[in-house]
């Protein structure tokens, strides 16, 4: 529904002004945040609980280049409350070691929660911006980017098994340009910590939250302990799903397809990867949740 021209003005104004102040309070990303002692402290405790709480299967971190920046692409899953992050991030120092540079892109709203920022910061949790991935890249870290965003994480719950980015190619261009490996990641059984009823994104473009929060989606679902959830901004109590991750073998942008980058076929190159996978994870799932 448009709004008459003598009203919609100053809810224009309102918009810009909101989307103003929030980009304002959004915190540089910073490198050096990422501490490899705080890691080390509590990857161990933190690790069991993951284990305990969503029995997390990790396949293939071996495939990950031992050395030198890596872009890691994954499909997201599970609202505000990502299993598949938490279970990444603790997989990684574990196999690697606190001490290897990883850094994972965040929604700019997430580095705005308080006590939850600043850990994660801790962790190396940036916001997502172009710049700040290709300055991780060429520090020589491993890069963790999920392109589908919150269109993607907020799916609809019998959408699980379908990666979706929404068309988005920056991850595609960002790798071609700073010449690293892709390794894509699967996860499946993260969409099943709450039930997704749909994005909303009729109604976030109505509210225009995509101006003023970087929002496409104003999701309802439910989820502990809200029972009706509107917006998942403040998160929820996921299930206790189990949570299986597969790493599939890096892919060299140039040798697969050749000098020039052709973004359509790149696209529907790497979604065809990973939704293949994702499809084969699913054929193993026997129960929801249960795994």
């Amino acid at each position: 529904m448009k709004l008459p021209l003598f009203a919609s003005a100053p809810v224009e104004s309102v918009v810009d002004w909101i989307a103003g102040q929030v980009k304002q309070l959004v915190p540089e990303a910073d490198m050096d945040n990422r501490d490899p002692e705080f890691i080390a402290r509590v990857l161990g405790p933190s690790w069991q609980l993951a284990r305990l709480y969503f029995r997390p299967e990790v396949r293939g971190l071996d495939r990950i280049p031992a050395s030198g920046p890596v872009l890691l692409v994954g499909n997201h899953s599970g609202g505000n409350t990502s299993p598949e992050v938490l279970v990444t991030a603790l997989a990684f120092a574990r196999h690697f070691g606190p001490r290897r540079p990883f850094y994972q892109l965040a929604h700019n709203l997430v580095m705005l929660v308080p006590v939850l920022g600043p850990v994660l910061g801790k962790w190396g949790t940036i916001a997502a911006t172009p710049d700040s991935a290709r300055a991780a890249l060429r520090s020589g870290a491993v890069v963790l980017v999920y392109p589908g965003g919150d269109w993607e994480v907020h799916r609809p719950a019998w959408e699980g098994d379908r990666i979706d980015f929404a068309g988005r190619t920056g991850f595609l261009r960002l790798a071609w340009q700073e010449r690293v490996p892709i390794v894509p990641m699967v996860n499946y059984g993260a969409h099943q910590n709450h039930l997704i009823l749909t994005r909303g994104d009729r109604l976030a473009r109505l509210l225009r939250l995509d101006r003023m929060l970087r929002l496409k989606v104003f999701p309802i679902s439910l989820a502990a302990p809200w029972g009706l959830n509107i917006s998942d901004l403040a998160g929820h109590l996921p299930l206790p799903t189990k949570v299986t991750i597969e790493f599939l073998e890096p892919i060299d942008l140039r040798a697969e397809l050749g000098p020039e980058l052709d973004l359509s076929r790149a696209y529907e190159y790497i979604t065809g990867l990973m939704q293949r996978t994702l499809s084969r994870l699913a054929d193993e799932a026997d129960l929801p949740i249960i795994g």
